[in-house]
C-alpha cells in the first residue's frame, strides 16, 4: 500500500520548530497552535480559509488572467501582478506531479502542484505581508518539487505584498534531498506513535496518481 506525500504535510510538521519567542508573552500559544495545525493535517481535516490564504489566490489569480490579458489595471495590486506575470507568462500553469518512492521501509506517493513550469523552472507564487532574504531556505517544497520534476533546474519562489516583488531562487545542487527529510518525518511518526494516525488518513488513492 502507497501513502500519500505532499510538501504541505511536511511544511505544518516543520512549522512546529519555529523560532516562536519572537511572539514574546504568546509564544506558547503559538506553539500550540502549530503543534494543534499538524495533527488536523494529519487527520486531513478541513482548513478554513483565512484572509492570509484568500489574499494569495486572489493575487495569483491576477498574475494568471494579466498572462491572458485579462487583468483588471484597476486592481491596487495590478503592478506587481504584471511584474510576476513578466516572470510566468508563456509557462505552464498548475502543473500536477507525482512520483513513487520508498523511505523508511514505506511507500509514498509524493504529490504536487507546480504554479508554473516554464523552461526548466518552477515558479511558486506566494502573498506575503513581509519579505527578508532566505525566508523559504528551510522550505519541504523546493526539495519536494525537484524530486518530482526531473527537468527543472531552478526552482523560484516569486514573492509580493502588492506592491513590491521579491524572488528567491534554489538551483537543483543547492535543494537538500526531500527523501531525507520524509525520513525524518517518518521517524518523528514513529517516535511520537502518530505513524498509525498518519496511515489512517493518508492512503493514497488511484485518483492520486
Amino acid at each position: 500500500m502507497r501513502f500519500l506525500m505532499t510538501q504541505s504535510l511536511l511544511a505544518l510538521w516543520k512549522y512546529q520548530w519555529s523560532d516562536f519567542e519572537r511572539y514574546g508573552e504568546r509564544a506558547e500559544e503559538f506553539q500550540e497552535k502549530a503543534e494543534n495545525d499538524f495533527l488536523s493535517a494529519l487527520r486531513r481535516e478541513p482548513i478554513p480559509t483565512n484572509e492570509a490564504m484568500r489574499k494569495g489566490i486572489d493575487f495569483e489569480r491576477l498574475v494568471t488572467d494579466i498572462c491572458f490579458d485579462k487583468g483588471d489595471s484597476s486592481n491596487d495590486w495590478y503592478e506587481a501582478a504584471r511584474e510576476v506575470a513578466g516572470d510566468v507568462k508563456g509557462g505552464r500553469f498548475q502543473l500536477a506531479a507525482a512520483k513513487e518512492v520508498s523511505v523508511s521501509g514505506i511507500d509514498f506517493l509524493l504529490y504536487g502542484r507546480l504554479d508554473c513550469l516554464k523552461a526548466g523552472v518552477i515558479s511558486d507564487i506566494k502573498f506575503s505581508g513581509s519579505y527578508s532574504a532566505g525566508k523559504f531556505f528551510d522550505s519541504p517544497q523546493h526539495p519536494m518539487y525537484m524530486e518530482l520534476v526531473p527537468e527543472a533546474r531552478e526552482f523560484t519562489y516569486i514573492v509580493s505584498n502588492g506592491s513590491k516583488v521579491w524572488r528567491e531562487t534554489y538551483r537543483r545542487d543547492e535543494c537538500r534531498p526531500v527523501l531525507s527529510i520524509i525520513g525524518e518525518f517518518v521517524d518523528y511518526l514513529r517516535e511520537m506513535g502518530l505513524i498509525s494516525l498518519y496511515k489512517s488518513f493518508w492512503k493514497a488513492k488511484e485518483k492520486d496518481k
